[in-house]
């Protein structure tokens, strides 16, 4: 992927320039396109079709992916500025783009040359809208302990099997499955691959998950059952290589979810700053009495914070270095962020910031899933230590 650095600084100034056009357009979409919108599909858990669409002629399930491909070609850095103002506007439209990239740079980066020309040009298109099958019903975190099989049959896959809270799986119509294509291996991981499915039989959406929050987006459980596989769509073309190519993929997602959390943070914090200076309270604007004052000083430091670690991370991530350490930090800090000021929000707007007529009430019920989503923060904590640890042996 390519990267900006000192040694170019044209191209350096070239790129910022593209950076603040997109962004600018991103701008513009999401005030005519999004924003009056949301209101309505987030009450009726409504999924965007339309938006969608906008989306796809803008290049946005594209903008991971090399030009070579058709896509745009961006840094992770500036695709993390992408996702912070479109969650500041309704985090849901990001989770569409993040798993189909998650999926696409699994791809980009472990593929072989003809999976990446068979799929990467209708991915950056959109007409292929993808996500991840990982998780199971007994099996989250732990995915070593997935019980989904595929099976070798000639020259194809069967697999039988189910996977839960998959995003993109009802209107998409591509996954990459985390699968076990020898049970017995030893260690577990050995056993595991990635496989490309599009949708055909066998391939059963069973059920769209009722969410607190998330809403308008389809999160599903799908069941496979004798669900038939060509050997040439395991990612990389060889067994056991599954775990570690997901795992990469996860630092992505790592980085999209820390930059969801700026974006409600950020969000928490401009519903905030107005309102506390609309209402009065004992003849004066609430921002003016110090008990608000400090949680909008709080807030704003947890914004700024959190943007500054996840863009050293998505930096990290465009340099190809291994960044799960800073992924985590960037994914833990920003995502409590979001629940701490989305939180603070509601206590600042009062009754008000309880009411579904305010933004508020919809921040409060979307941040939670950012400290769950991509691996829990409690697992986050326990890979920084462990990276620390590895990167300062004694």
């Amino acid at each position: 992927m390519a990267t900006i650095d000192a040694d170019h600084q044209q191209d350096a100034g070239d790129y910022a320039e593209n950076e603040t056009l997109i962004l600018d357009m991103l701008d513009r979409f999401l005030k005519t396109e999004v924003k009056p919108y949301v209101h309505e599909l987030d009450a009726k858990d409504e999924y965007p079709h339309e938006i969608v669409e906008k989306m796809k002629d803008m290049g946005l399930f594209g903008c991971l992916i090399d030009t070579e491909y058709g896509g745009l070609g961006l840094s992770t850095a500036t695709y993390a500025k992408i996702v912070d103002r479109i969650s500041a506007v309704w985090m849901s439209v990001s989770g569409i783009i993040n798993s189909h990239l998650i999926m696409a740079m699994t791809i980009q980066r472990n593929g072989t040359d003809a999976q990446k020309r068979e799929f990467l040009p209708r991915m950056a298109t959109g007409e292929l809208r993808g996500g991840i099958g990982l998780t199971e019903p007994d099996c989250g975190t732990d995915l070593q302990a997935i019980r989904t099989v595929a099976k070798r049959d000639g020259d194809h896959y069967v697999v039988n099997g189910s996977k839960t809270w998959i995003t993109n799986s009802k209107y998409g119509n591509v996954l990459a499955l985390l699968v076990k294509t020898d049970p017995e291996a030893q260690p577990r991981h050995k056993g595991m691959s990635l496989l490309i499915v599009e949708k055909g039989p066998g391939f059963e959406v069973s059920r769209q998950l009722e969410k607190l929050g998330y809403k308008g987006i389809d999160t599903c459980e799908l069941n496979f059952t004798n669900f038939r596989v060509p050997v040439s769509r395991v990612i990389g073309g060889e067994e056991g290589l599954g775990l570690k190519q997901i795992l990469s993929g996860l630092e992505l997602g790592r980085i999209n979810v820390a930059a969801r959390g700026v974006g409600v943070a950020q969000a928490a914090l401009d519903e905030a700053v107005a309102y506390s200076q609309q209402r009065k309270t004992f003849g004066k604007p609430i921002c003016e009495h110090q008990a608000i004052a400090l949680k909008l000083g709080e807030m704003a430091t947890r914004v700024e914070a959190a943007r500054l670690l996840t863009d050293s991370a998505a930096r990290a991530y465009d340099k190809g270095l291994r960044c799960d350490m800073e992924a985590g930090m960037a994914k833990y800090f920003a995502t409590e962020a979001a629940v701490e000021n989305s939180m603070e929000a509601m206590r600042i707007h009062g009754a008000y910031g309880y009411s579904k007529e305010y933004n508020v009430e919809r921040l409060y019920r979307d941040a939670p899933l950012l400290t769950i989503g991509e691996g829990t923060n409690e697992m986050q904590r326990l890979i920084i230590a462990k990276m620390l640890i590895a990167r300062n042996p004694a």
